[in-house]
């Protein structure tokens, strides 16, 4: 399953904030029109991890057109107090954020 991996700086305890933020944003139809299967978020000591998986493999593409939509940039408001970028000097689009994946293991079937 293609997937993108954001990294980011996260706010001590503001983990429920965001969760939130997502549930609703996550009850529209933007997860399906932008082809988002699941969505898992994770904090360790200050950093955040955006775990998304798509139907396709074009998730990084799919994540820059949905930029201009409306509540794509209302949870991206929504966000600001509770997450920066991890680098803020070199941080101009969610691409900016992306880890690149360096291996992979699947087990057999």
């Amino acid at each position: 399953m293609p997937s993108t991996l954001i990294v980011a700086r996260m706010d001590p305890g503001a983990h429920t904030d965001v969760a939130e933020l997502f549930a609703e944003f996550d009850r529209t139809d933007m997860p399906r029109l932008m082809g988002t299967r699941r969505r898992q978020l994770f904090h360790y000591r200050g950093l955040y991890f955006h775990l998304q998986d798509f139907d396709t493999d074009n998730g990084g593409e799919s994540i820059e057109r949905a930029r201009t939509d409306e509540r794509f940039v209302r949870i991206s408001e929504d966000l600001k107090p509770f997450i920066q970028a991890y680098d803020p000097a070199t941080w101009r689009s969610p691409a900016d954020a992306m880890a690149t994946r360096f291996y992979t293991w699947e087990a057999s079937a």
